[in-house]
């Protein structure tokens, strides 16, 4: 062995850097019996075990403040994690199951041998943004505020999220990845649409419904795969009057959420290739599609131009989730998103409030005009990944809201689902209600209230996501539960 050189730096380090190879080629840690060190010490280079020394009392009493005593080591026992990375993987098993890790059975055999990272576990600023999502649908579902789009685009909001998450997954193999995320997809819909054609078909609807049984059940494997929008009955009875007669077209329409989800899944590969070479042209290419395709050249109707509109809408957003987590967007210069977001939302207002509407309750509803959706929500979501905070833990003052913001992460799907069908019942209830004297005489005020139904249907998506959003967890291969509002750890107190 060469002498070893003048040290430059810290003696310790410098002599550390300098260690032979070891002689075992599977690079294992062996646990030394007290005073077996010493005498190893004493066979090697003088130089090179003085600096060993050296490096260990230097760093002796920082490790001793710093990592709390282990048991003491059986004689003869390998080591084959460094405590560091011993840390992590702890960290990372305590969220394992939580609703957007991936089972570790998707991963390969690859994954037990590749380190565990450093930092791990969920952004809770992306769950708390997922959260708000869900909360603005149902609120807009309710009241039909046409300024709620424009004060929290959520469908945006949920795509650029999804798009993040379909990046940190496609580190796998892309099949798999592809088979994962339909696997976690699709049940809750299978359950969902079991029981909503259910009851379409005691309602009379059935093959003969639009006078072609043939495409009727070809239509039904829209219900399987959804590459298109699932049939539903647009004109029942409504079970002879109780519901409306477009109850299931009501219920069935929020289903073009799923539909773009899952060719967005299905052609993120080639979407994330792009974006890697061309990341400038490859955000902004959804975007000229959309305005071509809303220009007024193309006809919106049919299946082929309801799924091309949807998709040009939001893919924007989906490409800025993916740039996000590829750290594009954190090599730009800071000032350039929040110089250039709110230019493009002003851009989106001016195309939505100039354009002609045929319906006047519908001025002013970003919903109505795709392209102005488009733009819109592309410029609040590149604002929002900008200042994205990246919470492992949450802030003080957001602590209490962690469980509401961790049940609805781990039922988003049944929450999304669920919540119509929990709306279109709550108006025959107070329908009903209208019966009752007492409040045909003093609560006329409290049944004509846009809040009653929401009142109605709240309890009732409580009750349909404990009835079937156990089909979330069988999906993603977690243990079911019921309810998945987090426990709070014993001993633990509010400050």
């Amino acid at each position: 062995m060469p002498a070893p050189t003048e040290p430059r730096g810290p003696v310790g380090f410098d002599a550390f850097r300098r260690l032979p190879p070891p002689q075992d080629e599977t690079m294992q840690l062996r646990v030394l019996r007290p005073g077996e060190a010493e005498q190893e010490r004493s066979a090697e280079d003088p130089s090179v075990a003085a600096s060993v020394a050296a490096f260990e009392a230097a760093f002796a009493g920082r490790d001793a403040r710093r990592t709390p005593a282990a048991p003491a080591a059986d004689p003869g026992r390998v080591a084959t994690v460094e405590p560091a990375r011993e840390r992590a993987a702890g960290h990372a098993t305590e969220h394992a199951a939580e609703p957007d890790a991936e089972p570790d059975a998707e991963a390969g055999p690859e994954a037990a041998e590749a380190p565990a990272p450093r930092k791990s576990g969920r952004d809770r600023y992306l769950d708390l943004l997922r959260a708000l999502a869900l909360v603005r649908v149902i609120l807009y579902h309710n009241f039909s505020w046409g300024w709620l789009p424009l004060a929290f685009p959520s469908m945006g909001v949920m795509f650029a999220l999804a798009g993040s998450l379909m990046v940190r997954s496609l580190k796998r193999p892309a099949l798999s990845v592809i088979r994962g995320r339909l696997r976690r997809l699709l049940p809750p819909m299978w359950l969902f649409g079991a029981v909503l054609i259910g009851f379409m078909l005691l309602d009379g609807w059935g093959p003969h419904a639009d006078g072609h049984p043939k495409w009727w059940w070809a239509h039904m494997a829209f219900w399987v795969l959804p590459l298109s929008n699932p049939p539903y009955g647009a004109d029942l009875s409504g079970f002879h009057g109780i519901m409306e007669h477009s109850w299931a077209e009501n219920i069935a329409v929020p289903l073009w959420y799923l539909r773009a989800y899952l060719w967005y899944v299905l052609l993120s590969p080639l979407m994330l290739r792009c974006l890697r070479r061309q990341p400038l042209l490859t955000v902004l290419a959804p975007l000229a599609l959309s305005w071509l395709i809303n220009s007024g050249l193309f006809s919106h109707d049919g299946r082929i131009g309801e799924a091309a509109t949807d998709f040009t809408t939001f893919a924007a957003c989906w490409l800025l989730g993916m740039a996000h987590q590829e750290g594009i967007l954190r090599r730009m210069p800071q000032y350039l998103a929040p110089s250039v977001a709110p230019l493009i939302m002003v851009a989106g207002l001016w195309w939505l409030l100039s354009r002609p509407i045929e319906d006047p309750t519908l001025i002013g509803d970003l919903e109505s005009v795709p392209f102005a959706q488009a733009v819109w929500s592309f410029g609040y979501v590149l604002l929002l990944l900008h200042l994205s905070p990246s919470w492992e833990t949450w802030p003080r003052p957001l602590e209490r809201w962690d469980g509401m913001v961790s049940l609805l992460n781990a039922r988003a799907v049944s929450v999304y689902l669920w919540h119509v069908p929990a709306l279109a019942l709550s108006i025959p209830i107070i329908d009903h209600l209208w019966d009752v004297d007492f409040l045909f005489q003093h609560g006329q005020w409290l049944l004509r209230s846009h809040w009653t139904p929401l009142l109605f249907a709240l309890p009732l998506l409580a009750l349909f996501v404990l009835s079937f959003g156990w089909m979330e967890d069988l999906a993603a291969k977690r243990s079911l539960r019921l309810f998945p509002y987090p426990r709070r750890s014993r001993g633990r107190r509010r400050a």
